[in-house]
């Protein structure tokens, strides 16, 4: 690792193959040139080959809040660049997560489309349909509602938060 500048190399998007390192254009420094590689599960690396001819290429990891979740991109990149058959797995969603979040989704786009509560209910819970006052006591009410919540937060900006590590400081 070297510790650098973050040298601001990597403001546009690339359509590159997964797998593939990709040099954008006039992103030289003195510390060399600046490549970005994506993951097979989509996310990308700042990485700094060396101006020298047979100079290794380097990982720079920003020393923030995110540099634990990078040094773990970094062994997924080294897992997939020596061709391990297991590429560590990424840890920072778990299979609950995936799950609520898709449910997340679910209700947000069927609230968007115009689906009111209760219909959102009936098909994510299978509840069955419900007359107005086994509707005002039903848990899958206070289920819907929350998921609801959680999406107009993720809307609103908190979906950035998703693929960072929850970790205690």
């Amino acid at each position: 690792m070297v510790f650098a500048v973050d040298p601001e190399a990597l403001s546009g998007e690339t359509d590159a193959p997964v797998g593939e390192i990709v040099a954008p254009e006039g992103r030289a420094s003195p510390i060399g040139k600046h490549l970005r590689h994506r993951l097979p599960d989509g996310t990308y690396l700042h990485l700094v080959a060396p101006l020298k001819d047979g100079g290794r290429l380097v990982a720079t990891v920003p020393l923030g809040p995110e540099g634990l979740d990078r040094i773990e991109a970094i062994q997924r990149l080294l897992a997939d660049q020596h061709r391990r058959r297991s590429i560590p797995r990424d840890t920072r969603l778990t299979a609950q997560q995936k799950a609520r979040l898709r449910r997340v989704l679910q209700a947000s786009d069927a609230a968007f489309h115009g689906a009111t509560q209760k219909q959102i209910a009936e098909v994510l819970f299978r509840t069955g349909r419900l007359d107005r006052d086994e509707w005002q006591v039903s848990s899958a009410r206070f289920a819907v509602s929350s998921l609801l919540r959680e999406g107009r937060n993720l809307i609103a900006g908190g979906y950035r938060k998703l693929l960072r590590h929850q970790r205690r400081l």
